[in-house]
């Protein structure tokens, strides 16, 4: 991992829905709203350059897991809004959250959790791509969606899967539990199961119809 540095006890968090970060994934971002605007403005002062994106749960309440990101690319429009790149670090879980005069929310936290998010790329020795393409296949075209299977299958294993989980239009429930897995394997099994149900509800949705 190119970033080396201590890891903060206090990290602002940007609650956004079914918006997934996993370690060493990017998630791109856009930023409109004054109070994440002075977010990323107090963010870029700190050496770190943390923001911990995490799912809010019901109307004031964030879940106690979520993933920290260090800004990594940023770029200003003509009207103000900022266009950012998160690149995942850490995940962690939430101790407690801050009060102060910040127009935006900061949680104390604890990293200890997942000590390995910050090891090299994992693998999944138990991947079986020709089974999980022909279900990605069928999960796509049942929604009129297409990929470029080339690239994905030049993917390491853990771009791969992270990259699909970021993006599949699955529930905030659904995304923390992909948040939450221990390893690259539990989470390509979770992926694997999501699609699934996904699509034997969308098979018993025409059933009914």
């Amino acid at each position: 991992m190119p970033f080396q540095f201590d890891l903060p006890q206090t990290i602002p968090v940007f609650p956004l829905p079914k918006a997934l970060l996993l370690p060493r994934a990017r998630l791109p971002l856009h930023i409109f709203e004054p109070r994440y605007l002075a977010m990323i403005e107090d963010v870029m002062k700190t050496p770190e350059r943390l923001i911990g994106m995490i799912q809010p749960l019901g109307q004031d309440r964030l879940h106690k897991v979520g993933c920290a990101g260090r800004l990594t690319q940023f770029s200003e429009t003509e009207d103000g809004r900022y266009m950012v790149t998160l690149t995942g670090i850490n995940r962690f879980h939430v101790v407690s959250e801050q009060s102060g005069f910040a127009p935006y929310r900061r949680v104390d936290v604890d990293w200890s959790h997942y000590i390995d998010d910050r090891k090299p790329t994992e693998t999944d020795k138990t991947f079986d791509r020709d089974a999980f393409f022909e279900l990605l296949e069928r999960y796509l075209s049942g929604r009129g969606m297409s990929t470029d299977w080339e690239t994905l299958n030049e993917a390491e294993d853990e771009l791969l899967i992270n990259s699909l989980a970021m993006m599949l239009n699955f529930e905030s429930e659904e995304k923390q539990a992909l948040l939450e897995t221990p390893t690259l394997k539990s989470r390509r099994e979770t992926l694997t199961t999501l699609i699934e149900f996904s699509l034997h509800s969308s098979l018993s949705e025409d059933v009914l119809q």
